[in-house]
């Protein structure tokens, strides 16, 4: 049995954990971060690549039990007006132009000015040009930590039947939107003091401010019924991508590239791949090169994704890579005896149309005894120019048994909601990794449940130019900016552009204030 964590190659090092699961969907992530915010006495660290503040954290029957839906930021306006000593710290993404219109306007002063003065909100601009801060975790009093591919924003909140229609799948402005599914880990322990590191160094770099240092580990622990499937695991490891800046230097980092390839090279019977993309040249030579590994034995690949990329803009920095990744290995797993297959769940709608559910999560497992959850995509940019964040649990011998068998119940209850089961815990014939393509082949092509065939194809597949900006300019490892346009570009207060941003800024300010 291979090792897959190396620390110093392609993790931190090995800490202590107390507790720790995994979270599906945002119905689930929602009511844990809640129960543990309130709770929160000293210090709540958000990080994240979106916000909004009217976001709903209850929904349903967990608004009707806890007495509101709770609104993301009036709700943690109102803990630090009940706690005066309680700090809250939010980091977001200073996103590209191309998201305006996606993105809460005046964000800045939504969360600084109307909220008490112990409310922190800053964006994060301290990464290479065309890179984004997508790490998205949570440290609450250092006790007990969030961390995977989930924000608290629009869009997001679903629950685990994602049926399609929904009267809590709605945004605040009163628009419904599709079935999302995501996950979200949680960790207790020494691992959580590592992750309030992490945010302190990363407020420190944007903001130029350090955060007020905390207290001790009060050891709180999410209560009984609100702890998704639960993870035995003693020990875990933090991975990272963090691209190289030139101003006020900061090195590159490459853990969650490395993790993937050391992870699918170790493979011995199964790889499940659950993401939003798969695009990345990493992933797919080290499937390649594991499957044409002989005298080995032959793999069982699975792979949810999207049934199409959101958006214009993704289908053409992504989906044209993807198809042309997923259909080489594809043939490449056939020729070599291997079983592969590429699925996306839908729920059927009233007209008897199919809707299929967005998959955003991003788990890779790896023979039920390796899970690394995170907020890395499969495609370049995170492997290698993004700011991403991953932890991984390993069972590494026979005394790993449990945290094996729980392993195997995240996989078998992923497939089993993306199957539409009525259990969604069921494992079953879902928990054996032998022959599973091909029984998920005949589940698919029954018409009987949720899960479909994916077409591994792409709406631009036949535009060779297309593909040229996806390999070179849209999704690519590393920044592909000079670094005189970056030192133009430069966020330093006494760049160029910054001070005229900062003169329309005030202009506007002076205009309507």
């Amino acid at each position: 049995m291979r090792r897959i964590l190396k620390p110093g190659e392609n993790c931190r090092a090995f800490l202590r954990v107390g507790e720790a699961g995994l979270l599906i969907d945002g119905e689930e992530y929602y009511r844990a971060f809640y129960l543990a915010a309130r709770n929160a006495k000293r210090q709540i660290l958000i990080s994240g690549w979106q916000f909004d503040s009217e976001v709903a954290l209850l929904r349903g029957a967990d608004a009707r039990r806890h007495g509101g839906r709770y609104p993301f930021l009036s709700f943690l306006d109102g803990l630090c007006r009940e706690r005066k000593g309680l700090r809250v710290y939010i980091l977001a993404w200073d996103f590209s132009l191309i998201f305006m219109l996606e993105r809460q306007w005046m964000q800045e002063w939504v969360f600084n000015w109307s909220t008490n003065e112990r409310l922190f909100f800053r964006f994060d601009s301290r990464h290479p040009i065309g890179a984004s801060q997508h790490q998205k975790f949570v440290v609450i009093d250092r006790s007990i930590a969030f961390l995977g591919g989930m924000d608290i924003c629009s869009g997001r909140w679903d629950d685990r039947y994602h049926n399609v229609e929904s009267k809590e799948r709605v945004n605040p402005d009163g628009r419904g939107y599709e079935p999302y599914h995501d996950t979200q880990s949680y960790v207790t322990g020494p691992l959580v003091n590592d992750l309030a590191a992490i945010f302190a160094a990363r407020w420190r770099d944007s903001t130029g401010t350090e955060i007020e240092p905390d207290g001790p580990d009060d050891g709180f622990l999410l209560p009984a019924g609100s702890k998704g499937i639960e993870i035995p695991a003693s020990r875990a490891a933090l991975s990272l991508t963090q691209a190289q800046t030139l101003p006020s230097p900061q090195k590159e980092v490459r853990e969650i590239r490395r993790l993937h390839i050391d992870a699918i090279k170790a493979a011995e019977r199964l790889v499940f791949i659950e993401n939003q993309y798969l695009s990345s040249y990493a992933v797919f030579l080290a499937l390649m090169e594991r499957m044409e590994e002989a005298p080995r034995p032959k793999l069982e690949v699975v792979i949810i994704l999207p049934d199409r990329p959101h958006g214009i803009m993704e289908e053409v920095s992504i989906g044209v890579t993807q198809s042309r990744l997923l259909n080489s290995l594809k043939s490449f797993a056939r020729e070599y005896g291997h079983s592969m297959g590429v699925y996306y769940p839908a729920a059927r709608g009233p007209d008897e149309g199919e809707v299929p559910v967005y998959i955003h999560s991003k788990v890779l497992i790896v023979d039920d005894r390796f899970m690394t959850i995170g907020s890395a995509n499969a495609t370049n940019r995170s492997m290698g120019l993004d700011s991403e964040l991953n932890i991984s649990f390993e069972a590494t011998s026979l005394r790993n048994r449990r945290l094996a068998r729980s392993i195997r119940r995240v996989r078998a209850s992923l497939l089993a909601e993306h199957l539409g089961l009525e259990n969604a815990v069921e494992t079953g014939r879902l928990g054996s990794p032998e022959g599973l393509v091909d029984y998920l082949n005949g589940l698919a092509d029954n018409g009987s449940h949720r899960l479909k065939r994916h077409s591994m194809g792409a709406y631009f597949d036949d535009l060779s130019v297309l593909k040229l900006l996806n390999d070179r300019l849209l999704d690519p490892e590393r920044t592909i900016i000079e670094e005189n346009l970056f030192e133009m570009l430069s966020p330093d207060t006494g760049s160029v552009f910054t001070e005229g941003v900062s003169f329309f800024r005030n202009w506007f300010f002076r205009k309507t204030g």
